[in-house]
């Protein structure tokens, strides 16, 4: 997924809570679904980041360059300015974007 490209807001909204839970029908099981999305951003999130890092790390580092390393300081600043994964969840979530299937409590208890 190319999270760079997402038109997820940037700032806080006021959500309508009867859209979200229109989804699931439980607004509980959609803020569920949202957060455990937002994880998995997180995470995909966090590993590209260390692995662009890690690129521009020097395996001699004195005091000097740990300051001056303009690639890395540019790419922490792009990462710092995308949406947070929760609003990237969530937009994610409004336009179906999201895959998760609901467990059935139709087990029956039998005698």
């Amino acid at each position: 997924m190319n999270f760079k490209s997402t038109n997820a807001e940037q700032s806080t909204v006021t959500r309508n809570m009867d859209e979200i839970e229109e989804v699931t029908g439980n607004i509980y099981e959609s803020c569920v679904v949202v957060s455990k999305r937002s994880n998995q951003i997180s995470v995909d999130l966090k590993e590209e980041l260390i692995n662009k890092l890690n690129e521009f790390a020097s395996s001699t580092d004195n005091l000097e360059e740990i300051f001056e390393n303009r690639e890395q300081i540019e790419i922490s600043k792009f990462y710092e300015r995308l949406p947070k994964t929760n609003a990237m969840a969530l937009k994610e979530f409004l336009d179906d974007k999201v895959y998760f299937r609901q467990s059935s409590d139709t087990t029956e208890e039998g005698a």
